[in-house]
């Protein structure tokens, strides 16, 4: 499938601490997105906010800014309602919304949710296909709404190709974006994560990179795409090996951290989306987006 008709731009930031602001705050940040120019805001789904709410509340306080969700849980609501809450948010702010989807992990499936996880590639198939066929009888978008997925391993990334408009791989690096670009083709959006931290100290960027890699590590999926890329069980030991962090997270001055994100594009993204890793989950990393924008959107 095709890339979807809305533009992202090649930089968007990913925002995992959004649910720790209060909304009026949480606002503000998307205005100052929006402001600095970037072409999304990447918004997740685990415990906290439902992503179709935040995304109306985010848009509304925007203007331009496309809100993105990385991903929605395909298991936290039938493909009806996940077809209707996409389609009422880009007829509501038409080229304003992208779904990506995601099978997300055992432990929040399976064990949050009490759903089966046995087989998330199998549902993830069916799940497109009821979602294609589920009915809508409000006012629809003008344009075919856009969707990708996250995905990692090879058969994901195919089914993003052809049963998707893309793809949102997250905790990977360029040589996966590479492999990305090759699976799926030149057609499919590709709009990778890429995790940073504005700092010049190895000790102090390593050791904050560490805290924002901790609860990924211990991710099968996460652990077997890695292996594929390279790394094994050597690279998770102590909070995960110097050379791991480093494939992982970039740090530095803005023009290391821009240098990082021009490889994604380099290797066949078409969008980049920047998470930036601090010591406070819980603070608005403004000032750091305000280092980073002139460098990134140069």
């Amino acid at each position: 499938m095709a890339r979807p008709s809305l533009d992202i731009g090649s930089v968007g930031i990913w925002y995992g601490g959004i649910d720790a602001l209060p909304t009026p705050q949480a606002q503000e940040a998307a205005q100052l997105i929006e402001e600095l120019g970037f072409g999304a805001l990447w918004l997740g789904e685990a415990v906290g906010r439902d992503p179709f709410a935040s995304a109306a509340v985010l848009a509304s306080a925007t203007e331009r800014l496309v809100l993105a969700t990385g991903i929605a849980n395909i298991y936290a609501r039938d493909p009806m309602t996940m077809a209707a809450g996409q389609k009422t948010l880009a007829e509501a702010f038409p080229e304003r919304f992208l779904l990506g989807l995601g099978v997300s992990h055992g432990h929040l499936v399976a064990g949050v949710r009490k759903h089966d996880w046995s087989k998330p590639y199998s549902y993830m198939v069916e799940y497109l296909k009821r979602m294609d066929e589920a009915l809508f009888m409000a006012v629809p978008p003008v344009n075919e709404p856009g969707r990708v997925l996250a995905a990692l391993g090879p058969k994901m990334l195919e089914l993003s190709a052809t049963a998707a408009n893309g793809a949102h791989p997250y905790f990977t690096t360029p040589d996966h974006t590479a492999v990305a670009r090759s699976t799926m083709g030149p057609d499919a959006l590709l709009a990778p994560e890429q995790m940073v931290v504005l700092s010049t100290d190895p000790a102090e960027a390593r050791r904050i990179a560490r805290a924002g890699m901790k609860i990924y590590l211990g991710l099968p999926n996460y652990y077997n795409n890695l292996a594929r890329s390279g790394f094994d069980e050597s690279d998770w030991s102590d909070g995960g090996s110097d050379r791991l962090v480093d494939a992982i997270v970039a740090w530095g001055t803005e023009e290391q951290i821009a240098a990082r994100v021009a490889e994604h594009h380099a290797a066949g993204a078409d969008h980049v989306c920047v998470q930036v890793l601090t010591d406070d989950r819980t603070r608005m990393p403004a000032d750091e987006w305000r280092r980073l924008a002139p460098a990134l959107l140069a």
